[in-house]
């Protein structure tokens, strides 16, 4: 059987087109798990040194970022976590909308696909957060979390069924926590990484650990969330590091503190080694 003359060029120029998108995100993707990994590492050691008494309390990752424009070259590594973390999110909507990980159409991918989705909006706000940062850094000054986070509360219940919006989203947020504590103790992290079986098995403890340590830290916040909405009290509501703050303030406070430090730290690590190792397969629908 002949080839047109023209058809073999056609198709190599197809699959360079094809390979050069594939490797871009997979580069973004890369790039996003090292953002990633670098906020949670930050976050961690700020609650630590909150734990500690060393920092004066915890606080949320907008909070980190502007902590970070204080640094030389501040802006530069705000500038890049900003890039990691959308093309992060990016990845995130192709596994949750295209099934990059061949997760499937169980009741339970189907969870993990709309978790994936989430995820991906949280980091792509997060993204938004850094580069709007950028704008600000001549007067940038110290973050008042919680008196945004009480705004927020009470821009929700001044809506139609607030207090039912905000309970919503603190269920959302204990189920997020939840499932990061469950995923922790039965996921086999290592059939995500394309490393050597050592290997796998020396990092695959920093995402149990972490993901457990993740789930924790939110609860506070959720029920947090679910109070303000029930009383109806802006007030009530906390930003995520306000949260762990209340959670210092009870019986064995700051050594539970330490340990959820301890958690976000490794939850950070794995980010960097998911960043070298993660299987990352762009679906062939954003491929052309």
């Amino acid at each position: 059987m002949s080839t047109s003359p023209g058809v073999l060029p056609r198709k190599l120029a197809k699959r360079v087109r094809r390979l050069d998108a594939a490797k871009a995100i997979e580069l973004a993707s890369r790039l996003g798990y090292a953002a990633r990994g670098l906020v949670y590492l930050g976050l961690g050691s700020i609650v630590l040194l909150a734990a500690l008494d060393l920092t004066p309390r915890a606080k949320g990752a907008k909070a980190l970022m502007r902590a970070w424009a204080d640094w030389p070259l501040g802006g530069v590594l705000i500038g890049g976590i900003g890039a990691g973390l959308a093309g992060f999110a990016a990845w995130r909507v192709l596994q949750a909308v295209f099934d990059a990980d061949h997760h499937g159409r169980s009741l339970k991918a189907w969870a993990v696909r709309i978790g994936q989705a989430i995820s991906g909006l949280v980091y792509g706000g997060l993204a938004l957060s850094a580069f709007e940062l950028l704008d600000e850094l001549e007067d940038v000054g110290e973050v008042d979390e919680e008196q945004k986070a009480h705004h927020t509360a009470g821009t929700i219940l001044h809506l139609p069924y607030g207090d039912t919006l905000l309970i919503a989203a603190g269920v959302v947020v204990i189920a997020f926590g939840i499932g990061n504590v469950v995923q922790g103790l039965v996921q086999d992290f290592g059939k995500r990484l394309n490393c050597d079986e050592r290997t796998c098995r020396r990092v695959a403890p920093l995402a149990k650990v972490g993901y457990g340590a993740r789930g924790l830290a939110s609860l506070p916040l959720g029920v947090f969330l679910v109070t303000a909405g029930v009383e109806a009290r802006a007030g009530e509501a906390r930003s995520w590091g306000g949260a762990l703050q209340a959670l210092e303030g009870q019986p064995f406070g700051n050594a539970a503190l330490c340990l959820v430090a301890a958690g976000l730290i490794a939850f950070g690590l794995f980010g960097l080694v998911e960043a070298r190792y993660r299987r990352i397969r762009p679906p062939p629908e954003v491929t052309p």
